[in-house]
């Protein structure tokens, strides 16, 4: 009998020892990021005994960095009725409600976690510091003091080292996060990403050749360590961003690296959404379809793979399975819409409504397509403007003006976009020149009052830019406004004898001036002849021949 009592304490001492591995391998999977393999782990051990609060709490966590809050918060659930580590689960709903914005629940649901630990105890306060750090509403400065409370009591635990550096890094306090990087490693050289982190800081810093020097080293170490490719892959496409000559070479590093990633991690419908995110933010569209096909394989009715086959279509040419997919996605009101799915939806319809030579316009389809462009600007009218002024830019130069101004007119909204001139220019032409086309009957007074404020935002911010002068001019020429006509048109030639012999020497503004001089005297015909004959003897004393301006003379005199 006491034998069999001795048999059986052993036993149940190797199946508690086998749970506590199970765990740490759980541990390992999540910071190896294969989550996957972490969930099959979590729920073996949950399925074995349903008491575990601690697995039930991993789980949780795995499910949030899924960004699955429903699965979690069921985890969470089931952890806090749990015979161990129940009061963990507490932390992860504190996550939520940070996320959620509700700052008082969490700090409740943190105060359930901490009450009644003892003196040693810190991993709730690692937990808690790691939860003010990666909410969707961080609070770094928090996090750093939850942090210390557990720095105070033991200093030399490497993950609290490795969190408080995550909170420093967050706080942009790179010589704190540096130093406790470098302490997590020191204690325990097993802690691989505490080393990759200061990878990471030199990547922040933009020193990029630094950084993928203290990665390769990581990669010496452990070459199986999938998190240190992912890093690699963000590097070199951050590098070739800022040099834009071998952009091509660093991109295609970033690429293999990424895969490279995926192998170590895993190929889950998951982890293909964080890879096509990356083929998203490199441009890489061939690439990003073909993964998006591969991701229906696997979930035909995950809504975010819509998102992927509406992008890559509509930038590989596909305008019709573009805007099917992205009016899909967008119609569920279950799924997050960001700007850039309204964007390249309006995108499509208008690639689909002009066509490839823009001789047939589906004007409603068109105007439906501007609806969905201003709804991305509105969402987001920092950062979309450049995009914009490519699509303008291409309408303008189909000669389809009505139709650029339209885009136009979003892309000035933002005042600070790096083509707010360039972006004005090209709106007050396009409104211009689609009142001088031939089939005009009247011109449109108020798309020209339009166009001379769009020349004017361009005149007040670059006094130098002449035929900004001279358009807006022309357009005044159009409104029959003679005075506000020989004003701009007088600017015109000062701004471009302020350039110099030079300029005035060019073919292009001398003939630019003589139609300045030739329509100012025009101008003042009926109201001041003798001002309209000093400008038609300006013009002669630039061109002697000029037949306008020799005819107009004679009938004056």
């Amino acid at each position: 009998m006491n034998k069999f009592k001795v048999l059986s304490i052993a036993l149940l001492a190797i199946v508690a020892s086998s749970r506590a591995q199970d765990i740490n391998q759980a541990k390992k999977a999540i910071d190896a990021e294969q989550f996957e393999s972490a969930k099959t782990i979590l729920k073996s051990i949950i399925n074995a005994k349903p008491t575990n609060g601690t697995a039930a709490f991993y789980l949780g966590n795995v499910y949030m960095l899924q960004n699955n809050v429903d699965s979690a918060k069921i985890y969470y659930q089931k952890g806090l009725a749990g015979t161990e580590g129940a009061r963990l689960n507490n932390i992860g709903f504190g996550l939520i409600d940070l996320d959620n914005g509700n700052t008082a629940a969490a700090e409740q649901n943190f105060a359930l976690a901490t009450k009644d630990l003892k003196k040693k105890d810190i991993e709730e306060y690692i937990f808690i510091g790691r939860a003010y750090t990666y909410s969707l509403k961080p609070d770094y400065k928090k996090a750093i003091e939850v942090l210390n409370k557990a720095k105070l009591i033991n200093p030399q635990d490497a993950q609290l080292n490795l969190a408080l550096g995550n909170a420093y890094f967050g706080d942009k306090n790179q010589n704190e996060a540096y130093s406790a990087y470098r302490n997590a490693y020191t204690i325990d050289n097993t802690l691989i990403r505490a080393k990759m982190q200061l990878g990471v800081l030199l990547k922040g810093a933009k020193a990029y050749t630094e950084a993928i020097k203290a990665f390769d080293e990581v990669i010496a170490i452990n070459a199986n360590y999938g998190p240190v490719y992912r890093e690699l892959a963000e590097t070199y496409y951050l590098w070739g961003r800022n040099e834009p000559s071998k952009y091509r070479i660093y991109v295609d590093k970033a690429l293999v690296n990424y895969e490279k990633y995926l192998t170590l991690t895993d190929y889950s419908l998951n982890s293909r959404m964080r890879h096509a995110d990356f083929l998203v933010l490199a441009g890489e569209y061939k690439a990003l379809e073909a993964e998006a096909n591969k991701m229906v394989e696997l979930d035909k009715v995950n809504p975010r793979i819509l998102r992927y086959l509406g992008i890559s279509a509509y930038q590989n040419g596909n305008y019709d399975v573009a805007i099917k997919s992205l009016e899909s996605f967008i119609a569920n009101p279950a799924n997050k819409v960001i700007a850039m799915d309204y964007q390249t939806l309006g995108f499509a319809k208008i690639k689909k409504a002009v066509g490839e030579d823009g001789k047939a316009v589906d004007n409603a389809l068109f105007d439906n397509a501007i609806l969905d462009v201003k709804k991305a600007s509105e969402m987001d009218p920092n950062g979309l403007s450049l995009n914009i002024s490519d699509v303008g830019k291409k309408l303008y130069e189909l000669k389809l003006f009505k139709q650029a101004a339209a885009v136009y007119e979003i892309a000035v909204a933002n005042k600070e976009s790096k083509n707010y001139i360039l972006d004005n220019f090209y709106l007050g032409n396009s409104l211009y020149f689609d009142n001088t086309r031939k089939d005009i009957v009247k011109p449109d007074p108020v798309a020209l009052q339009r166009a001379d404020v769009a020349y004017g935002a361009v005149i007040e911010a670059s006094p130098k830019t002449q035929d900004a002068y001279l358009y807006r001019a022309r357009t005044n020429s159009l409104l029959e406004n003679d005075e506000m006509t020989i004003k701009y048109y007088n600017d015109y030639v000062n701004v471009v004898t302020e350039k110099g012999p030079e300029e005035l020497a060019k073919p292009a503004t001398v003939k630019k001036i003589i139609e300045s001089y030739n329509t100012s005297a025009a101008s003042y015909a009926n109201t001041d002849k003798a001002k309209a004959i000093e400008y038609f003897n300006k013009t002669l004393a630039l061109d002697p021949t000029n037949q306008y301006a020799l005819e107009s003379l004679k009938s004056l005199k």
